[in-house]
């Protein structure tokens, strides 16, 4: 199987940009936003330690999804996408959407709770993270399904 190496390149440089947005998100971008929220809102400064957990385990989660990407597009270059490796760093990306998830969910109820003890509306920002959970289910399916064809492939080569 011949790679055009201009393909995965660029998918490389996008995994790596990706990867530097994350990093000033979380280095940067969220505790600023902490530290002004609570200045604003000192009577629920409590309420951020939630969100903060969720924000950086959703992170931490996500950047070593992207890690196993780039691996996943390495052994791709080297023409060696059938392999071990690759069906590892699969199974490693389906439980880092999964984790995504479970982050995304204990957001959702962060926030409820936080709605409910203030008063204010919720609705938008859960319906986004409706949507951000339905987009990482899409990815976990789509994951799996690259996962079953590899196993079959890594199960003829082990029989031969």
């Amino acid at each position: 199987m011949i790679v055009k190496h201009g393909s995965t390149t660029f998918l490389k440089v996008m995994i790596f940009l990706i990867g530097i947005a994350i990093l000033a998100l979380s280095i940067y971008w969220l505790p600023e936003m902490a530290i002004k929220d609570a200045k604003v809102h000192p009577d629920t400064a409590y309420f951020l330690i939630p969100f903060l957990i969720c924000a950086y385990g959703f992170c931490i989660a996500f950047s070593v999804a992207l890690y196993q990407a780039f691996k996943l597009l390495t052994n791709i270059e080297k023409n060696n996408a059938f392999s071990e490796s690759s069906l590892q760093s699969l199974n490693v990306i389906k439980k880092c959407a999964f984790t995504v998830i479970f982050f995304i969910l204990l957001g959702i109820v962060s926030l409820m709770v936080l709605a409910k003890t203030t008063g204010d509306d919720a609705a938008g920002p859960i319906s986004i993270s409706l949507m951000g959970i339905l987009a990482t289910s899409i990815i976990a399916a789509i994951v799996d399904a690259l996962q079953k064809p590899l196993k079959n492939v890594l199960a003829f080569k082990s029989k031969k």
